[in-house]
């Protein structure tokens, strides 16, 4: 199983869970989040000092079986890529066990 976290633009957040529902994975989680990147970042004055600004994205989880990772990278990617600076990251991590806190299994998370 993998883990794969898709840092995204807040407004693509509902076109990528719309997808991915009818891809069939139905498990998200979706945070808020602040970040910069490597692109030259807006910068805002506090109490007379500059400081470079953290841009709001969001994360999306998604716990996915092996075989179907390509395929729901492709499908985040094909939903949030806009070809302008900022439209984010994806992530992909391994994961060695996943534990169903009610059942007290270990397995398929």
């Amino acid at each position: 199983m993998k883990l794969v976290k898709c840092i995204v633009r807040p407004d693509s957040v509902a076109g990528v869970i719309c997808a991915l529902e009818s891809f069939g994975v139905s498990g998200v989680t979706v945070l808020d989040v602040r970040g910069r990147g490597k692109r030259t970042r807006p910068t805002g004055d506090f109490r007379g000092r500059t400081y470079e600004r953290c841009l709001p994205m969001s994360m999306i989880e998604i716990v996915a079986d092996d075989d179907v990772v390509d395929d729901v990278v492709a499908v985040v990617i094909e939903h949030t890529r806009t070809g302008q600076f900022g439209d984010g990251r994806v992530l992909v991590l391994p994961i060695d066990e996943g534990y169903s806190i009610r059942t007290r299994q270990c397995g398929a998370a």
